[in-house]
């Protein structure tokens, strides 16, 4: 019997020539990323290592640590946590250090950057690490007390997951984008279909999408309860990373033997805009089902929807339009990259004209202690990745998850919108 992606990465990394579903291993990581939160959550990460004896990190250059929750820091807390960031980052020789101007929200960054490498392992210290599995890499989220020991280690246990196969066909209908299709996953299948699983994205219409789109559905695999979120390189990530990273590394691809939990066939023509609403990402629909409802805010940005593919769609339909009086739209590029070849393309300028504000790169208004946070009773329609009570501000809010382009669309009429009659070139 072969093996999946997954098993493959932790077999190698552990050093074993096989592994199977449920098996405990140990396996060495390529690469940890330190959220910046971590900092405020923890105290001063840097005492606690003191406390545990550890003097010294495993390995300085295979840790990357940037600045992007609150940037800049608006309360005396952030500010703190960002002091004891950069103390930390000093004292054990992390290079791969990102201040403010440098920055980008993590994610996002971390690929940018080249740190994402087809066949590597990598965990960090926040959920959305799935996000990875776009470039083959397996990645997933660890807590603190995981953090501390592959701080000193460099290697953690695994439980090897089963794998489950979601094969996508058929041609991309206009208007319908990758973050549809991760909602519809959510509506149909429901948030525990990859639950302490590795989803697998195979087909030719994930080969039809581009990094950043694939990147998308990856972020949002935790939403789906997945534990790795993987894709296979081909020949687009390949390139990619060759131009980032100058290590060699060793993509990885399921056998044809291997085996699968589950296998899940999806066609691309049978889905529609979708919208995930309030207050869980499974209580997603059709947009035409909740086309009408009122919206007072809308946010285009994040590590899940914030790179430069996500802003050219939105401007697209927002170009020669007007933000609608009801309504306000905040637009975060996701990094500093991001943010100069928007300015370049003169995509800010489109958002502006629009009525729109345009943020700096951070999280901003997504976890909720952010700029753009949502009053009592507010509703928000957003290209984040989670929309719990109480996500983006206030308990007594809620917030509609859909794609930039509905995102967009609403934020002209001030009501959810079906984003397709906007649809037009830059």
């Amino acid at each position: 019997m072969g093996m999946t992606m997954a098993e493959k990465i932790l077999a190698a990394h552990a050093g074993l020539d096989k592994v199977i579903p449920g098996q405990m291993v140990m396996a060495k990581v390529d690469r940890f990323r330190i959220v910046d939160i971590v900092f405020g959550e923890m105290g001063e990460l840097g005492e606690h290592l003191e406390e545990l004896g550890i003097d010294k990190v495993w390995d300085p250059d295979r840790i990357v640590l940037p600045i992007e929750h609150q940037v800049p820091p608006s309360t005396v807390g952030d500010a703190n946590s960002y002091v004891a960031a950069r103390k930390f980052a000093q004292k054990y020789g992390i290079k791969n250090f990102y201040e403010i101007g440098r920055h980008g929200v993590c994610h996002v960054l971390f690929v940018e950057e080249g740190f994402a490498r087809p066949g590597e392992l990598v965990v960090a210290h926040d959920s959305h690490t799935t996000t990875y599995g776009a470039l083959n890499v397996a990645a997933r989220g660890i807590g603190p007390i995981e953090s501390l020991y592959v701080l000193k280690h460099g290697k953690l246990w695994f439980k090897v997951p089963e794998s489950v196969k979601i094969v996508v066909d058929g041609v991309w209908p206009a208007g319908v984008y990758s973050k549809d299709l991760v909602l519809y996953i959510a509506g149909k299948y429901g948030t525990d279909v990859g639950l302490y699983k590795s989803l697998e994205f195979v087909g030719p219409a994930i080969d039809a999408l581009s990094l950043e789109a694939r990147q998308t559905i990856a972020n949002m695999g935790i939403e789906l309860g997945a534990k790795f979120a993987l894709f296979e390189a081909d020949e687009l990530t390949i390139n990619y990373v060759k131009g980032k990273a100058n290590d060699p590394f060793t993509p990885v691809k399921s056998d044809p033997d291997a085996k699968y939990s589950q296998v899940i066939n999806i066609r691309v023509e049978d889905i529609e805009p979708y919208v995930a609403c309030p207050h869980n990402m499974d209580n997603s629909v059709p947009v035409s089902n909740v086309e009408g409802t009122a919206i007072d805010q809308a946010f285009i940005g994040s590590c899940t929807n914030g790179r430069i593919e996500d802003l050219r769609i939105a401007a697209g339909i927002l170009k020669g339009q007007k933000v609608a009086d009801r309504a306000r739209l905040i637009v975060i590029p996701a990094s500093m990259q991001i943010y100069k070849q928007a300015l370049k393309e003169g995509l800010l300028e489109i958002f502006i004209d629009a009525g729109a504000i345009v943020d700096g790169p951070t999280c901003g208004p997504c976890a909720g202690s952010g700029k753009g946070v949502l009053g009592d009773g507010e509703r928000c329609i957003s290209s984040t990745n989670r929309n719990f009570k109480g996500r983006m501000g206030s308990p007594d809010s809620g917030v509609y998850l859909a794609s930039p382009a509905t995102v967009a669309a609403s934020a002209i009429t001030g009501y959810i919108t079906d984003p397709r009659p906007f649809l037009k070139e830059v």
